[in-house]
């Protein structure tokens, strides 16, 4: 399906105008019938009456037809089951009154910016798929909107490259570029931009883990490296969004933006993960602190020795060494034991 774009049709206020003429002529037709009615001429003044009463019966016709737009917005008008045309520039229009204008998702509401309206109808939840919640309303226009939205899907549980559960939601920035794919191609492209989110982003997470790991690879090279969830989140974002325009480059969207707004792991695991980085850290602090008490107590030997203060065999200085790593590597403030006498 093409886009067609219609641009001769902005002589709105022309034809309201003459509608409004034609009935003024049509309420004085009617009159000056009946008035000729009395007269001689009265098969004329039937036939001025009748034509002036057809007119103010069916003329509010014309006004099915006119249409005004304002920025940002489209319609698509079909005719009889025919595909004639596109609206997109904002302006007042007049098309043929028997033109219907289409658009199957105008009743379906997302979580997005700009697509719930207040006191339009009672909302009531139609479906459901882990995180992505649509809601209809009573009363909704047939006009497509061509701004950027902004779609946040819910919270979603996927497994990672490494079977951990882990909970994220993404933010995506959209909007229509093609309103006769958009309209045509799919039955309803909010509700198929909703599902197509989730699609990518559970076909995505499962490439990277949550943290760095060994021996995983995440861009398909065949050699490991270091993409994560958390620390490539940038990276991760735009394989997202181009997931995302693959699949709905047919249904005439255009994804802007894709972005992570949240991400931790699953609450079952949790606790494990944050003891788990808890020893990491812990593990880490000792290594630098066993390096730098091992230099010291080297720096010191050497200082002792260079200077010949004391000259301490291989047992003292091992007796040396280990309680200067007992009070370097300590948990707590060394308290110390001074002995008053002989060294011996």
């Amino acid at each position: 399906m093409t886009e067609k774009v219609l641009q001769k049709n902005k002589n709105g206020m022309a034809m309201l105008l003459l509608s409004l003429a034609l009935y003024v002529v049509a309420v004085a037709a009617i009159i000056g019938g009946a008035v000729a009615l009395d007269t001689r001429n009265s098969k004329v003044g039937l036939v001025i009456m009748i034509i002036g009463i057809v007119y103010a019966a069916l003329g509010w016709i014309l006004f099915l037809g006119l249409k005004v737009l304002k920025p940002q917005e489209a319609l698509v008008l079909t005719l009889f089951g025919n595909y004639i045309g596109t609206i997109k520039e904002p302006g007042f229009y007049f098309v043929n009154p028997f033109c219907t204008a289409v658009n199957p998702a105008a009743d379906t509401k997302l979580n997005q910016s700009g697509d719930v309206k207040s006191g339009m109808g009672k909302l009531m939840q139609i479906s459901s798929t882990e995180g992505v919640s649509a809601e209809v309303n009573s009363v909704g226009g047939k006009k497509i909107s061509l701004k950027v939205m902004t779609l946040s899907n819910s919270r979603q549980k996927i497994n990672d490259c490494l079977g951990n559960p882990i909970e994220i939601s993404i933010a995506v920035m959209w909007r229509v570029v093609d309103t006769a794919k958009a309209v045509f191609n799919v039955d309803n492209y909010k509700e198929y931009l909703s599902l197509q989110c989730d699609s990518a982003l559970r076909d995505v997470v499962r490439i990277y883990p949550y943290d760095v790991a060994e021996n995983v690879d995440t861009t398909g090279d065949g050699v490991a490296d270091e993409g994560s969830l958390r620390g490539s989140s940038e990276l991760v974002a735009e394989r997202i969004r181009t997931e995302i325009q693959n699949k709905v480059g047919d249904a005439g969207l255009e994804i802007i933006e894709a972005r992570i707004t949240y991400l931790a792991y699953a609450p079952e695991i949790a606790a494990v993960m944050l003891q788990r980085q808890q020893a990491s850290a812990i593990i880490d602090a000792r290594k630098m602190i066993v390096d730098g008490a091992v230099g010291m107590v080297e720096m010191a030997l050497e200082k002792l020795s260079e200077n010949e203060i004391v000259s301490l065999d291989e047992e003292r200085k091992a007796a040396m060494v280990s309680n200067l790593l007992v009070v370097l590597c300590g948990n707590r403030d060394a308290q110390p034991i001074v002995n008053s006498g002989s060294l011996y």
